[in-house]
This record gives structure tokens, C-alpha cells and sequence, in this order.
């Protein structure tokens, strides 16, 4: 374990936290430096499971996350990542294949990156994952503008999104979604009477600054629709409109 950074409390005058896991020790050093010449506190771990003890230890608000170590692989310690954590991860992967991207989405992967690539462009995607909203903030809609925080919770039939607290309940029983789920509602749920184009959502989840392939919307939103027990061919609250993209079921 490399702790280029030990945990402290949490402060405003600090900056993020970023957790870097690779085995190739050469690359993890070249993604810390820089990640710290943007006053990222960085802590850099080379394997599975000493990377999810070092999660619970420095609280990363993002991981950077390579897919092909030895031992506990970057899926295992993403799915095991997320039964503690709600950092953004980044998955590292040296295999650009749909197969390769879905699995990682699955587990939990905000955003993947294929190897070899730009560390100046994967520190702009974190950067722009990190603008978005944690907490009390609504997304910006595709007209622009930024919803009210403190709007009422938002209804459709059974399901309540009560964008402020970043909670959604469905029947009354609490749904854990991950932050991006949770910012892909909030941004159909915000105009309900408007189809979002995969690229729109792509702009307001992951920001404008993020390339690659728009089927990364179509993955979370499979995620979205099993977590809410939306039938993908009967769906109730995330409608598919063919060729266009997506927009907000009345729930009935």
C-alpha cells in the first residue's frame, strides 16, 4: 500500500480525494501526479484487496479503477466497493469491448476509459463528474438552468424522487441507487413531458467534457429499470421513445 496521502477530517479548504488501483505501478504514478497537480489528495493502492481496505480508510470521493488486477479483480472490488461507498469510480480497462463496458457498468462503474489514453482527459471526466450535484442540488435540464432545490418531491404513481435529499421511494420502501441512477431520474423526472436524447443525458450526468460511446446511458438505465422492478417492454416509469432516447412514465 502507497498512502501518498493519509486520511484526514474532512475540510473545505481540501481538496478531493482520489483513490488510484493499478498493478502497473509506473501508470498509477503518472495518474497520481496528475490527479495531485489538481490538489487532489491522492492515495495509490496496487491490488483488490488492499484497495477496498484503503477505501474504508481515506473515504475516496472518486477511484480510479483498473479492471485487470491479479487476485481480487477491479469488478469484485467495485461490486464490493459499493456496499460502502458512493464513490465515483472510473474503470481502466485495456479491452474496448461492449462486453468489457457492460460488465463494468454493472458492478457499479460510473465511467470507463480504454487503455492507452490521456491522463489530462481522464482527470477533465473526473473533474466533470465531480461538478455534479451531491446533495441538495437538481441537474441542469436541456433547456438550461438548474432546478429549485427545494422543490416538493416529485410523484409518479408509487414512485417519489425527492431530489434534495437524493432519495427515491418506491411504494414507501427506500431504493438504493448509485449517484449516477439517482442524476439520470433526477434529470428525466425534472421535465417529464420531454424526451432526453442519450447525448443530453450524457451532457447533464457525466458532463459535456466526456467522449465515448452513447450505449453507456442505455447500461444505466437497464440498472435504473431493474432496481425500480420496471419491466423493459412494459415500462412503467422510464419509457423508451426508439431512435430518440428516453423520458419519465407516469408510473401507472
Amino acid at each position: 500500500m502507497d498512502l501518498k496521502s493519509q486520511a484526514a477530517p474532512r475540510d473545505a479548504d481540501l481538496g478531493y480525494r482520489a483513490l488510484v488501483v493499478d498493478d502497473e505501478k509506473p501508470l498509477a504514478e503518472v495518474v497520481a501526479s496528475y490527479l495531485e497537480r489538481e490538489h487532489f489528495e491522492v492515495t495509490v493502492s496496487h491490488s483488490g484487496v488492499d484497495a477496498l481496505a484503503v477505501a474504508r480508510q481515506v473515504d475516496p470521493d472518486v477511484v480510479v479503477l483498473d479492471l485487470g488486477l491479479p487476485g481480487i479483480d477491479g469488478l469484485e472490488v467495485c461490486r464490493q466497493l459499493r456496499t460502502f461507498s458512493d464513490a465515483y469510480v472510473v474503470m481502466l480497462t485495456a479491452r474496448d469491448t461492449e462486453v468489457d463496458t457492460i460488465v463494468g457498468l454493472s458492478v457499479g462503474a460510473d465511467d470507463y476509459v480504454t487503455k492507452p489514453f490521456s491522463p489530462r482527459e481522464l482527470v477533465a471526466r473526473i473533474r466533470a463528474m465531480l461538478r455534479r450535484p451531491r446533495s441538495v442540488s437538481a441537474p441542469v435540464t436541456p433547456g438550461g438552468g438548474t432546478a429549485d432545490a427545494e422543490l416538493p418531491p416529485r410523484m409518479f404513481g408509487p414512485l417519489t424522487i425527492d431530489v434534495p435529499s437524493r432519495q427515491v421511494f418506491l411504494d414507501a420502501e427506500l431504493i438504493p441507487l448509485t449517484r449516477t441512477e439517482f442524476d439520470i431520474l433526477a434529470a428525466l423526472s425534472s421535465r417529464p413531458g420531454v424526451v432526453w436524447s442519450r447525448r443530453q443525458l450524457i451532457d447533464t450526468v457525466w458532463g459535456e467534457p466526456w467522449v465515448g460511446n452513447d450505449h453507456l446511458v442505455d447500461v444505466h438505465i437497464g440498472h435504473l429499470r431493474r432496481k425500480l422492478g420496471d419491466n423493459p417492454t412494459e415500462p412503467r416509469f422510464v419509457l423508451t421513445v426508439r431512435g430518440v432516447g428516453y423520458r419519465m412514465g407516469s408510473g401507472q
